[in-house]
């Protein structure tokens, strides 16, 4: 549901302002990209004495529902004939985003770490689509050498490239999420987030620029807002870590990598999008779930009510994806199946070109294009 489709029920939700307070507090904080725990304690409590009726309530959550739900993807383009390449693609968003461009007809590569649930979702896409050219492939983001080996190995076996969504670690943790370290010696948000990405995209070049009008999809979030490359320190050797300044700090550098992308691309024939998918109910929190078992099952039901499913969170993906005319708008933020404006920080031209060369240096990456 749109803005000013919203605004007509606001002369509905002023008669009742506990359920017009609900709309604001809620929605915006799920908006603000807070963890889920600050989401919840913005609700207002009730006063015992308020009345509500069943009927109207219920109405009320559905249009709350529906709004945050956002945009719907009604592009009807196929995809006959191109390949697709979906990272972290064996649940969440990722698995909704290869569903429905297998759907579309593409040869989808799912590119995943964990083989077992990546075939097992590969089964699943390939019998609800009637699609068979859904393939999987191992990659951990975390290890260069990985990304390294895959990006080889691509090259070596597909003949084209049409579209690269660069979606895994949009489930990584926010909350209570400790501080680990991968094998190159990297902050694993950072990592995962940013910079094996970053690696893999340049790598598959060639084979993007040889592809007529190719894309790169980087999945962001609304949480780059407020965030911070900390260029002196950005893996938090010398700083006390914060899972979600980590967090922030790996959405901006997907903010910033896209904008600098772009405008290296530029006249390649190959364009760049960044976007916000929502905040999706699988981000949860395996940690939470796995260290205070009540606390998860509490926040389950309310996450139902504030949080999108994958499906909904894939809609902006499957739209940067297919949606003609998009080459002009190169290097842009969406949300909801729309350009929308991304925070000031996302928007530091010099701070782009900086971690650019920065993330070259660390995945030890010479010739960028």
């Amino acid at each position: 549901m749109s803005a000013k489709m919203l605004a007509g029920f606001i002369p509905v939700l002023q008669r009742q302002r506990p359920d017009a307070e609900l709309l604001s507090r809620g929605s915006s904080a799920v908006a603000s990209g807070l963890p889920f725990h600050m989401c919840i304690r913005s609700l207002p409590v009730y006063p015992r004495n308020i009345n509500l009726c069943p009927l109207v309530a219920r109405r009320r959550v559905v249009v709350l529902r529906k709004w945050i739900a956002g945009g719907v993807c009604r592009c009807s383009v196929r995809l006959d004939g191109k390949t697709v390449l979906v990272t972290g693609a064996n649940t969440g968003i990722g698995k909704e985003t290869c569903r429905d461009l297998a759907g579309r007809g593409a040869r989808v590569v799912m590119a995943c770490r964990d083989l077992s649930r990546a075939v097992r979702a590969a089964d699943e896409i390939r019998q609800s689509t009637g699609n068979g050219n859904v393939v999987v492939r191992h990659l951990d983001l975390a290890s260069v050498y990985s990304v390294s080996q895959f990006a080889k190995d691509f090259l070596d076996s597909e003949d084209r490239l049409d579209i690269l969504v660069n979606n895994a670690g949009e489930l990584t943790c926010v909350m209570m999420c400790p501080r680990w370290i991968t094998e190159d010696g990297f902050e694993t948000q950072i990592a995962v987030n940013h910079l094996g990405h970053f690696l893999l995209t340049n790598l598959l070049l060639p084979l993007l620029k040889s592809t007529t009008l190719s894309r790169v999809i980087n999945v962001s979030s609304i949480a780059h807002r407020g965030g911070q490359i900390n260029f002196d320190d950005l893996f938090f050797s010398r700083r006390p870590y914060s899972a979600l300044e980590s967090y922030r700090q790996s959405k901006l550098a997907n903010v910033l990598f896209t904008r600098e992308l772009a405008r290296r691309l530029r006249g390649s024939g190959v364009s760049a999008f960044c976007l916000h998918p929502g905040v999706i109910r699988t981000e949860l929190g395996r940690h939470v779930e796995g260290w205070f078992p009540l606390l998860g099952a509490l926040l389950r039901l309310p996450a139902l009510l504030l949080m999108k499913t994958p499906w909904e969170g894939s809609q902006t993906t499957v739209f940067c994806a297919v949606m003609p005319g998009l080459e002009e708008l190169s290097g842009r933020y969406f949300s909801d199946c729309a350009e929308t404006e991304a925070a000031p920080e996302g928007q530091d031209d010099e701070a782009a070109r900086r971690l650019w060369e920065e993330s070259a240096r660390l995945v030890g990456l010479k010739d960028t294009c």
